[in-house]
């Protein structure tokens, strides 16, 4: 799997789980071409804009909000 896969689901279904973030995480470890640095680079402007939501981030609200 390639980041730019990664990211098309999630840009797709509007939601980026934990298991998705943690696989980015891998493989942004690794070598990578421009095409997936600009995926990656678009996933992160649909995440700050909203049109992605993070998992992991409705988590940490969950849990605070719980406290």
């Amino acid at each position: 799997m390639m980041i730019r896969d990664v990211v098309q689901q999630a840009i797709a279904t509007g939601y980026l789980t934990v298991e998705a973030e943690n696989q980015l995480r891998h493989l942004l470890s690794r070598k990578y071409d421009l095409e997936d640095m600009n995926a990656f680079l678009k996933l992160q402007q649909a995440a700050m804009s909203g049109y992605v939501k993070q998992e992991s981030r409705e988590l940490i609200a969950a849990k605070t909000t719980s406290c």
